[in-house]
């Protein structure tokens, strides 16, 4: 009996020693640790293995190290998926995956994910097609030529502002066609470029070097409009003020060339193209035709711009310049058109001490005009 009863419980030993040797046997082990973005340890994530061949599922938890382990998987192609916690893990949220992993039979290569080695091979173009990786190449290298680009040309910007600053229009020239030769894609070159030659060309005294600096400085203002029209802001407001400036600057290049018609026709396109400050280069407008001695001309422009804005003071004075010029002397005495002295006391009522208000009060006695004292004074309280 005793004999009997030991031979079966030796069987059952043999038995139980040798079941796990046959799972051992036909089941492979694997293992991994997970790391995030930042290097550390994801500790209660979430690695299902999925078996490709079979549809089973086995989700193995991290330890505090970020580790995982498990016996027993079947052999076969797996796509495994890494989650941050079981939350994730429902809402399908995956932190990364790999597809077609190997499970062999006994221990297979320890499967990792580390998030930031990965973000950092992406970064190198790792796992990119080659033409991917060209592409990718091409763009980073472009950003920093880009980037050397701004910083050379901002250093020649500096540079010719600091030299204009002095006096140094030559300087200033040299430095922004610098600049333009390592890049003439830019309009805000072109256009200060453009202004420190028209600048300089008042200091000349030899009166083929002056035209040649303001012929040059057109050409430069027509090139800073052409860059910005085909490259214009994303804010159109900003786009608008800017290419009005740009008109307002080539109008003045030509009024010193005496080119007068197309100096009107440039302020008016910045007049239009920038509505909200069209009163001030309308008042450029009658100014170039005041100096032209185009009277009637600059009188409807000054008109134009107190509709634009009727608190502009100097645009009544001068409209009352244009029209004293139209004045006549009837005997001894000088009559002007109607509505002189009323441009001339509105001028007053505006700027009661102005650079004009001396000017203002000698045009009006010129013409019989009485000039209201009140202006400039406070009314006095009850």
């Amino acid at each position: 009996m005793n004999k009997h009863i030991a031979i079966i419980l030796f069987a059952l030993l043999t038995l139980g020693v040798c079941v796990p040797a046959a799972i051992a046997q036909s089941s492979g082990s694997v293992q991994g640790t997970c790391r995030d973005a930042q290097g550390n340890p994801i500790v209660d994530a979430i690695v299902v293995y999925n078996n490709l061949d079979n549809g089973q599922k086995y989700p193995l938890k991290t330890n505090k190290k970020g580790q995982y382990f498990s016996l027993g998987l079947s052999p076969g192609k797996y796509n495994v998926i890494l989650y941050k916690n079981s939350d994730d893990q429902k809402a399908g949220k995956e932190m990364d995956h790999v597809n077609g992993y190997q499970v062999q039979i006994g221990d297979n290569t320890p499967l990792d994910f580390d998030i930031k080695k990965e973000q950092e091979s992406q970064a190198k173009g790792v796992g990119l097609t080659p033409e991917q990786l060209k592409q990718m190449q091409e763009q980073q290298e472009k950003q920093k030529k880009e980037v050397n680009t701004v910083k050379l040309l901002n250093e020649k910007l500096n540079e010719a502002k600091t030299d204009a600053d002095a006096g140094n229009y030559d300087g200033a020239i040299a430095a922004l066609t610098e600049a333009n030769q390592a890049d003439p894609s830019r309009d805000l070159i072109w256009f200060k470029l453009a202004d420190y030659e028209r600048m300089s060309a008042t200091k000349q005294t030899d009166t083929t070097e002056k035209t040649k600096r303001l012929d040059s400085a057109v050409e430069d203002y027509q090139k800073a409009i052409q860059l910005k029209q085909e490259k214009p802001d994303k804010d159109a407001a900003a786009q608008a003020r800017t290419l009005a400036a740009y008109y307002n600057n080539l109008a003045e290049a030509y009024a010193k060339e005496n080119k007068v018609d197309d100096a009107v026709k440039t302020y008016q396109l910045a007049a239009q193209t920038d509505p909200s400050a069209a009163g001030q280069y309308l008042f450029n407008t009658g100014a170039v035709l005041t100096n032209a001695g185009k009277v009637d001309d600059a009188i409807v422009a000054f008109d134009k711009v107190i509709a634009a804005d009727p608190n502009k003071a100097d645009a009544y004075y001068w409209k009352g310049v244009n029209m004293i010029g139209k004045a006549t002397l009837q005997g001894d005495k000088m009559v002007a058109p109607p509505g002189t002295a009323e441009a001339f006391q509105k001028y007053l009522e505006l700027q009661p001490t102005g650079t004009y208000a001396d000017a203002a009060k000698q045009m009006l006695a010129s013409i019989g005009g009485s000039v209201e004292t009140s202006f400039g004074k406070k009314k006095k309280g009850k």
